[in-house]
């Protein structure tokens, strides 16, 4: 059942650690993160270990850490952009 809507952060994260011909290990997933460079921060494919229902879990310096999916800006595996916040 299609229902109309476009594909968010968390749909995109899901194809790419379910299917079987692609590898979110390649991702590189683009969040806000006040205080970085640019207010961004440019998280791993790798190092997330969790994709849950309103956040996903990410390997940090700190141990791990709950991202919610509405600071993700982008999200690209090599050369392909796969999904970007629209602008309000």
């Amino acid at each position: 059942m299609h229902t109309g809507r476009a594909p968010g952060p968390r749909d995109v994260l899901g194809k790419l650690k379910w299917h079987p011909e692609l590898d979110i290990s390649q991702a590189r997933v683009t969040i806000a993160h006040r205080g970085a460079p640019g207010d961004a921060r440019v998280i791993r494919g790798d190092e997330i270990k969790e994709l849950g229902r309103a956040f996903m879990r990410v390997k940090s310096g700190e141990g791990e850490v709950e991202i919610p999916y509405h600071r993700i800006l982008r999200i690209e595996v090599g050369k392909k952009l796969l999904w970007r916040r629209r602008e309000v």
